[in-house]
């Protein structure tokens, strides 16, 4: 038998007399009803939700919505037709450009779909697009924070840190909200803080590669041994934080602990796609020795949502080379090669097999682009935010509709206008929350995702 060094044997006499008759830590269940740190017991919603989970899926940098999404043949008529143009540095003439790329209406919905989607083309049906998204800072680093928190001045706390925070995760040896992302998209880690929220509500990034998250492997020498000093461990932080019931932070760096030993037994298997079918893999484009490619993010983002994550996130690219097409919008192929087959295949995968009933996928981006050129070259655009496009698919959404119209240049909204707040509200309706309840005391002030806007709509719901 081996031999227990003298500091082990002192702390296994000491704590062996606090566990008790059948003295099992008792389960996160019960340390979640303990208030603000909780993350695992999901809290009772505002009403009923049509979505249990959320696939987040940023596009960064700003794609146009008159080259994907918003067709606009006057456009390319008017191509060249110098017109009153608010720019990122001012107000200027400046000539129309005419898209690049063809446009074919698809599926029974008709949605007018940009030749560079021709996967989600194909899923046309499925998709709620919202054309009239506006937003209020021209700038990446402030509107990508807006996308994600609310705010584009000052950083707050990210729509999954909220959604972690307001219903907790069904599994408790993963965390609530995962983030994907190979890249820090502009504002960072930011995006998915948690900032004066309960830290245990933050955003766990997964870096794509063959170590996606480090230090998963246990080095104890004997399991059953390591799980014994743990739940010593465990009883003994459990007392010293009853003995302090007013410290939120002390329960939720606790609750952090757990997590983390949950995930060195799950995350393992959850993060190995080596179990995938072939015509699964096949289906998102994906290579078995691929651990990368925003198709291995997809799949990864199914798995993690099978597994009880609330919120997984996936960020396309960072703050370089990514959908700011200032000089040329065939930029725009690329980026598109690399995302729609996988996006396509991740509504069909989650919608065969029913997880698409109760799951919400939101894709977006932090502005749009001009419908005039960036410059002489008259192949690029600029930011513009008066008018962009995003969609939502799944759960409690209409699918294979059209919301919001823009004019023929696409250049100002001239029905059913969508504020990022008003986006953010009606996620957060569909997943059981009222924006304007889902509220967090900090310096003296009750703080939300909306702050004092946003509207629910209620039109593109079913």
């Amino acid at each position: 038998m081996r031999e227990i060094d003298p500091t082990r044997r002192k702390f296994l006499g000491c704590a062996a007399g606090w566990i008790g008759i059948g003295g099992l830590y008792p389960s996160l269940l019960s340390a979640a009803q303990l208030g603000d740190a909780q993350v695992v017991a999901p809290a009772r919603t505002h009403h009923s939700a049509k979505a249990q989970r959320l696939v987040f899926v940023f596009l960064t940098g700003g794609f146009s919505h008159v080259d994907t999404f918003d067709y606009k043949p006057s456009l390319r008529r008017d191509h060249g037709r110098a017109v009153p143009a608010v720019h990122l540095r001012g107000t200027d003439q400046l000539p129309l450009l005419g898209s690049p790329f063809r446009f074919r209406q698809q599926g029974q919905a008709g949605h007018w779909v940009s030749e560079i989607f021709p996967h989600l083309a194909g899923v046309a049906d499925d998709l709620c697009i919202i054309r009239s998204l506006h937003t209020d800072i021209i700038e990446h680093f402030q509107a990508v924070l807006a996308m994600h928190t609310g705010s584009s001045t000052v950083p707050m706390p990210s729509i999954g840190a909220w959604l972690s925070y307001g219903l907790g995760t069904r599994n408790p040896n993963l965390p609530a909200f995962v983030v994907l992302a190979e890249h820090l998209p502009y504002a960072g880690t930011q995006n998915w803080d948690s900032h004066f929220l309960p830290p245990v509500h933050q955003g766990v990034r997964v870096v794509p590669g063959p170590d996606p998250i480090a230090n998963l492997r246990s080095p104890a020498r004997s399991l059953s041994l390591h799980d014994l000093e743990l739940e010593m461990l465990r009883e003994m932080n459990n007392r010293h934080a009853d003995a302090r019931p007013d410290d939120a932070n002390l329960r939720a760096r606790s609750n952090t602990f757990e997590v983390a030993r949950g995930m060195m037994r799950e995350a393992p298997e959850a993060l190995d796609l080596s179990r995938e079918t072939d015509a699964t893999l096949g289906m998102y484009g994906l290579a078995r020795s691929d651990q990368r490619s925003f198709a291995y993010q997809c799949v990864l983002a199914r798995r993690l949502i099978e597994r009880g994550v609330r919120v997984v996130e996936l960020i396309d690219t960072g703050a370089a080379d990514n959908w700011d097409a200032h000089g040329d919008m065939q930029q725009h192929r690329g980026k598109a090669a690399r995302v729609d087959r996988p996006l396509a295949a991740l509504i069909r995968d989650m919608k065969r097999t029913g997880l698409l009933d109760d799951t919400l996928i939101a894709i977006c981006t932090e502005f749009g682009r001009t419908p005039w050129s960036d410059g002489g070259n008259m192949r690029g655009r600029n930011h513009f935010t008066r008018a962009f496009t995003c969609l939502l698919v799944g759960a409690g959404v209409k699918p294979g509709i059209g919301y919001g119209e823009t004019d023929e240049h696409g250049a100002s909204i001239v029905r059913d206008p969508c504020h990022v707040h008003d986006y953010h509200a009606t996620i957060l309706h569909l997943m059981g929350i009222d924006h304007t309840r889902l509220t967090y005391r900090f310096a003296g002030r009750d703080f939300r995702l909306t702050d004092v806007h946003g509207r629910v709509v209620r039109e593109i719901l079913i």
